[in-house]
């Protein structure tokens, strides 16, 4: 598959999300397949933003391996990312303001720096000094004209961004974007090859969007939040959408309000969805189980990041499991999902306000960082207007006749007559503490354990119904495979790529995704597990915990695990390899590598106002004292490349043991 994968690195508030949003519409119009990964930090202004875009003319799962192009936007960036090029690609920046350093690149790298100012000057002529963040535009008309994607839909899309602001704005970036593109085509060879084009358009969104979208589609018509990264953005949309949707969005003091009005918004009868973060899902727990006991139908979807606490708030990981499956005290029917990709999380959402309002109960959508935000084209078939919308029993009349109306009644199939509210004669109570079928209570001067045991089975016997109607997972890849490969939620993607590159190369693999946490495929699970060969977990956490899961449900241990916690997701190259070591028994590798050093030696020059300064050589020392070898990471001036100092960073512990400044 022709494919090219372009990096955009800077500060945040440089702009660089807008540019990889242009570069990914423009390629979307074509007809081209984009996944874009936006690394990212917890600031408005400042610090390292990195953001990939993988471009194919097939569909692409994850941001991949290779970087063929990058577009520094500060001298930091250069320093950090253009030794990652591979050979034939090209490094574009402001050649006004920075400078790139011929020993940072692989050999075959083409350095390509714009002058800005000398390119730029008619249009400067006309419409006058340029703001900075216009050098985007400027390089990214070069990458267009070097990876071979044209101007034609480039200029529609910078069309459609700025037309709001006059046709000589419009003008003016559509120059800018020439400007980039004629220098790029004087200096310097194409990187990529020729594309065909389909010129069928596709959206480009990200997993939250996805998520939201589906609820409008289901018939959501009250939701409510408090903004919480990664989950903020189902917020944003939905605020942005409320009159175009009459959806009644509510933004709470705090996530308990939230919950309790989503499950508030369930009673009176209208379809309602809330959403956090692990943090906030910590808050929220207590009211999930009342509304497990009061048999009331809502969706929540929790969005994980890397914890505990506050932990890293823009960064993922796959840590909240338990803590979604032990939530609220006591046992429930309820439902907990994990959808493994933006167009899965869209029908996922779909589905889970239908099985919410079915089997009256809460709905918990487990996504993660790395779905809910990241951007992907996708086909418009994948987000079909018209879905199926299923209410459930409702009870729409209760003619006296009939007797008195039983909200809890005691049904062979646990879900009982729902009534919204002004229904004639069915007045009942909705109590949060334990009832028998009219709602009076059996916690205090009428407790009764066989009421208390009857409705337990009630309510439970939902669950068993309900994982009847669930689809079982199966394997994806070769039935008779050697390695079969176990994962859930958006680790999916990396993880089905790997396999198709351990199978070009031999190895007979497979893969277990799973979908559907509670309740569980055991019996399926299990048929599946105890006929793998061998079976490997990979997971972004430090306990496996998919896989304790499985062992807790059906009694089958993993072979091998592999885990990763520090807040990126995996590569399928790094990952295939990890999975070969895996089976080749090799012992996990947890000192800290040659480029783990360097990056440690950039977290203290960052932190210890060094920016002058970058990692240049790396070399390893012995114990010298410090109870571990150590890595000696060279210093070097960024603006002359002359040696200005050294980091001693330890192999195994990571600790910055010996610093010398020379500035």
């Amino acid at each position: 598959m022709q494919e090219v994968t372009i990096g955009i690195g800077g500060a945040a508030g440089d702009g660089l999300d807008k540019s990889g949003d242009t570069l990914a519409k423009i390629c979307g119009r074509l007809g081209l397949h984009v996944y874009a990964y936006n690394s990212y930090q917890s600031i408005i202004r400042g610090g390292h933003i990195w953001l990939r875009l993988r471009v194919g003319a097939e569909k692409v799962y994850n941001h991949g391996d290779q970087l063929n192009a990058l577009i520094a936007l500060n001298q930091d960036t250069i320093e950090r990312h253009a030794p990652e090029v591979e050979a034939g690609g090209v490094v574009v920046f402001n050649g006004d303001k920075l400078k790139c350093d011929p020993a940072l690149v692989k050999q075959g790298v083409t350095i390509l720096p714009l002058p800005i100012s000398q390119i730029t000057a008619e249009l400067v002529k006309e419409h006058g000094a340029l703001i900075p963040v216009m050098q985007n535009t400027i390089a990214l008309g070069a990458i267009l004209n070097l990876c071979q994607l044209g101007l034609e839909k480039a200029t529609s899309v910078i069309t459609d961004t700025f037309k709001y602001k006059g046709q000589k704005v419009v003008d003016l970036n559509i120059g800018l974007l020439k400007c980039g593109y004629d220098y790029a085509a004087s200096q310097s060879k194409p990187i990529a090859k020729e594309w065909k084009f389909t010129n069928e358009a596709r959206p480009f969104t990200t997993g939250n969007e996805a998520i939201a979208l589906a609820a409008y589609a289901a018939g959501c018509k009250f939701y409510s939040a408090y903004p919480m990264t990664p989950a903020s953005t189902i917020l944003h949309w939905m605020c942005e959408n409320s009159q175009k949707t009459g959806i009644l969005v509510k933004q709470g003091e705090d996530e308990l309000a939230v919950m309790n009005m989503t499950i508030g918004a369930g009673i009176a009868g209208v379809r309602s969805m809330c959403a956090t973060a692990g943090g906030g899902y910590a808050l929220m727990t207590e009211a999930i189980g009342m509304a497990g006991i009061m048999e009331i139908p809502m969706v929540c979807v929790e969005v994980q990041r890397g914890g505990p606490s506050t932990g890293l708030p823009t960064k993922t990981e796959q840590a909240d499991l338990f803590q979604v499956y032990g939530a609220s005290q006591g046992e429930y029917p309820r439902l907990i999902v994990a959808p493994y990709d933006i167009a899965d999380a869209y029908q996922t959402t779909v589905d889970a306000f239908n099985y919410a309002d079915r089997y009256q109960m809460p709905v918990t959508i487990m996504s993660d960082l790395l779905l809910s935000e990241h951007h992907e084209t996708v086909d418009k078939k994948d987000f079909p207007c018209e879905v199926k919308i299923d209410r459930g029993e409702i009870v729409t009349s209760w003619p006296e006749e009939k007797g008195k109306y039983k909200r809890f009644a005691f049904t062979e199939s646990g879900v009982s007559p729902r009534a919204l509210p002004g229904t004639a004669n069915t007045l009942y109570v909705n109590p949060s503490d334990d009832h028998d079928e009219e709602s009076i209570l059996i916690s205090d001067m009428f407790t009764s354990p066989p009421i208390r045991r009857k409705i337990m089975e009630k309510r439970m016997r939902k669950v068993g119904n309900l994982l009847k109607e669930l689809p079982a997972p199966t394997l994806d890849g070769p039935k008779d495979a050697d390695v079969t490969l176990v994962t859930w939620g958006s680790t999916y993607g990396v993880v089905r790529e790997a396999a198709d590159q351990l199978n070009a190369a031999g190895v007979k693999t497979n893969v277990l995704c799973i979908k559907y946490i509670y309740p569980f495929h055991a019996k399926e699970v299990l048929d599946i597990l105890s006929k793998a060969k061998k079976k490997v977990s990979v997971e972004l956490n430090f306990t496996s915990q998919m896989a304790r899961y499985i062992r807790s449900e059906t009694g089958i241990a993993m072979d091998a695990y592999i885990n990763r916690y520090d807040g990126e997701p995996y590569t399928p190259k790094e990952l295939a390899q990890e999975i070969q070591d895996k089976i080749a028994k090799k012992p996990s590798k947890l000192d800290v590598t040659a480029e783990d050093a360097k990056e440690i030696a950039y977290h203290y020059l960052r932190t210890h106002n060094g920016e002058k300064l970058r990692p240049s050589k790396v070399l390893q020392e012995a114990v010298n004292g410090y109870g571990e070898p150590t890595w000696y990471v060279e210093l070097a001036e960024r603006a002359s490349g002359q040696k200005k100092g050294y980091v001693k960073v330890g192999v195994r512990t990571g600790a910055t043991y010996a610093v010398q400044r020379d500035e």
